[in-house]
Parts: structure tokens; C-alpha cells; sequence
């Protein structure tokens, strides 16, 4: 008998005989995502594309896509402190322009040379201030509008002497009538004016350190133009007259009351003695010099000057050439010159003439005079008594 029939193998093993239905236990199909257990496998043509969401935008394409941001540049703050600094910076910067310009531009000549038997320094400083009748520059019609007339040749309308004081002692501003008789070294006895006529501006300092005594340490003069100018640079200056001036032998006429003087009318104020409102003639003359130079210097220095371009370009633009100092001389000190004549409207300096003996101030009081030229030298108080107003 051959085991496995046709085939071979193995024989069959009997089957057992089936009893009773027994339950069996169902054994679950594992569902998709499971662990343990492969979803199972959906063709692609089954799956139902989901609906986009409605609160969620769909991504923009790639090529509008915006590029990454960069964090922003930090912008820089100007604080107060640097604005102000950087102001003054541009205000120091023009100021040392104007100074240079300045110092370059102003005319010069050699007016306080040395010679033998010069007086000695003494204390303060002394100024001698010259206002000529020079018509440099003017032609016929500046001539006739100023009323300058026709003197020939060169002299001085005014002659001052400022005195800055080394202590507290205050400024002072003496006038030197320009008909005073004293020497002219070389020229004999004569009208001190008539030493500029003579010499100039070296002559004139001589004679006056010799008659006085004292030394001069700065010079600065300026002319019938220069001075015109300069007032109507800054405007006019404003001057308050008790009466009518008018002149009878000029015809210049200024009316009373409280007024701006223009250039014009300024140089016939500081000129005028042949009127009814100057029955002193030249002293006062030279007191209404005095009085003006106050009002001139309080309206240069004025805020309202300074901080007005319209002012001080064409003051800057008009000093060079109506100016003139001597060789040795320098814009710092003209400024502290300014910087103490400043208080003459005030009563902060003093102003005064050399003490005459006649209204005529031809002849000086030699004891009054002398008391006051000793004063200024020592930086004393003048005495009260040889004050002329």
C-alpha cells in the first residue's frame, strides 16, 4: 500500500468527528492609524479632497511671497544739548570770520610813534578819539546833503580823550575844545586842530601827550562820511532835543522833542554852535559830542542791533572804511573801548571838558586843568570842582 495515493507523502490523517457548536471567540481588523498596526490601503481615486477653511487664508504663491523684514534702522535723536551746542558752534565759527574780516579791513596809520621826552605810562588807559572834516570819498551832492562846506585842507571837528581806569574808578570822557591855544612842536602856538592840519594823525598825538601829560595809547579816527554812515547803518539814533536847533551859518534846522537822527542830521547835531539852543559856542558844542557818542555806543550795543541782520551786516560792511586806528592797534580793544564808554547815557562815566577860563575855550584853567590831568594819571576820582558839563 503506498502511502500519499498517486502523490505520495504523508497519509492522510483521519478528521475528528464534528460535536456540538462551540462559540468562538471574533477577533477585531485593526483600524487605520493604530500602533501596532498599517492603515490600510485606499486607492487615490477614493479620496475626497477636504473643503478649505474658511478662516484660514490659502497661502499666497511662492513668487509673492514678501521677503523676510529686516529690523528697522535706529534713527538718531538729536537731544537739546546737541542742538545748542551745535548753534554755538556756527556762532563761534561767524564770529571769528567777522573778527578776522575786521581786523584786516580797518584802515591804519602810524599815529603814536615814539620820540624823546615822551610822558611815561601811567595808570589806566588813554584814548585819544579824533573826529576829522576829511570829505575823503565824497562827492559834490554827499558833500551838499551833509553840509560840509568848502574849508580847504585837513583838521580835526573833535577831539576827545577817553581814559579807561585799571580799578573801579569809572570811565571818563574829556573833551578838548579844538580852539584851545597850546605849542605845536615845530609850529609854535596855535589852535590844537590845527596840528592835525600840520602833521596828522602824529602831529595831533604829540600835542596833546604834551599838553596834557599824559600818554596816548590808542588812536582811532573817523570822518564826516564814515560817521554819517555808521548812524544810518544801524538806522538812526535816537536823541531828545529841549529846543530848535538851527544853525545860521550852515542852515542846518532840527526840530525839538524826542527824534531819529539820520546820518545828516547826526553830523549837524555834533557840529552845531551858531545857534540859539548853543550860547556856550564850542562847549556846547562838544557836551552835545558827548551826548550823542552815548546814544550811539547804547544803539550799537543794543540787542536790537546785534540781533538784527538788517543792522549789523551794513554796520560791518560800513566800519572798515569809516574807521582808523593806529598801526599797533587791534579790534579787541576798540571793543573794550566801546564795552566802557557803554554807560555814558546812564551817568556810568563821566563826561567833561578841559576847564576853560572863557566861553570862547581858548585858553585852559591851568590849576583846574592840572588837577584833572592828575587825576586821570593816578586813576583818582576827579574833584568835582574842575568838572565841566
Amino acid at each position: 500500500m503506498t502511502y500519499g495515493g498517486d502523490y505520495g507523502g504523508p497519509p492522510p490523517q483521519p478528521r475528528r468527528p464534528r460535536g456540538p457548536r462551540q462559540h468562538q471567540h471574533t477577533r477585531m481588523m485593526p483600524l487605520p492609524g493604530r500602533e501596532g498596526e498599517p492603515p490600510p490601503y485606499v486607492p487615490p481615486s477614493t479620496v475626497r479632497a477636504e473643503p478649505p477653511r474658511r478662516d484660514v487664508p490659502p497661502p499666497p504663491p511662492q513668487d509673492q511671497r514678501r521677503p523676510p523684514m529686516r529690523p528697522p534702522r535706529r534713527r538718531r535723536r538729536w537731544s537739546v544739548g546737541k542742538v545748542l551746542l551745535s548753534l554755538l558752534m556756527v556762532f563761534v565759527v561767524l564770529l571769528a570770520g567777522v573778527w578776522i574780516y575786521l581786523e584786516f579791513s580797518i584802515n591804519r596809520v602810524d599815529a603814536l610813534a615814539d620820540y624823546d621826552g615822551r610822558p611815561a605810562a601811567a595808570s589806566g588807559t588813554n584814548w585819544l578819539i579824533v573826529g576829522s572834516d576829511s570829505r575823503a570819498g565824497l562827492d559834490p551832492e554827499d558833500e551838499a546833503r551833509l553840509s560840509t562846506g568848502d574849508t580847504a585842507g585837513q583838521r580835526t571837528d573833535s577831539i576827545m580823550l577817553a581814559h579807561i581806569p585799571d580799578n573801579d574808578t569809572p570811565p571818563t570822557l574829556l573833551s578838548l575844545p579844538r580852539d584851545s591855544q597850546v605849542k605845536i612842536p615845530g609850529h609854535g602856538t596855535n589852535k590844537i586842530n590845527a596840528a592835525f592840519s600840520f602833521g596828522g594823525p602824529a602831529l595831533l598825538a604829540k600835542t596833546v601827550e604834551q599838553a596834557t601829560g599824559l600818554r596816548i595809547d590808542h588812536y582811532a579816527e573817523i570822518g564826516f562820511g564814515g560817521f554819517a554812515g555808521i548812524v544810518d547803518a544801524i538806522g538812526g539814533v535816537e536823541m531828545c532835543l529841549d529846543q530848535e536847533m538851527n544853525d545860521t551859518k550852515t542852515g542846518a534846522k532840527l526840530a525839538a522833542g524826542c527824534q531819529e537822527l539820520d546820518g545828516a542830521q547826526a553830523l549837524s547835531f555834533v557840529r552845531m554852535r551858531y545857534s540859539a539852543a548853543t550860547p556856550r559856542s564850542d562847549l556846547d558844542r562838544v557836551a552835545n559830542q558827548r551826548k550823542f557818542i552815548g546814544a550811539l555806543v547804547n544803539e550799537m550795543s543794543s540787542p536790537a542791533t546785534l540781533l538784527n541782520p538788517f543792522d549789523v551786516i551794513p554796520l560791518l560792511s560800513e566800519a572798515p572804511e569809516a574807521l582808523t586806528m593806529d598801526t599797533g592797534d587791534h579790534v579787541h580793544n576798540l571793543v573794550g573801548l566801546a564795552w566802557a564808554m557803554r554807560g555814558i547815557s546812564s551817568g556810568g562815566v563821566v563826561t567833561t571838558t578841559v576847564p576853560v577860563t572863557s566861553a570862547s575855550a581858548e585858553t585852559w584853567d591851568k590849576k583846574k586843568s592840572g588837577q584833572l590831568f592828575d587825576a586821570l594819571r593816578n586813576d583818582t576820582p576827579i574833584p568835582d570842582s574842575v568838572i565841566v558839563n
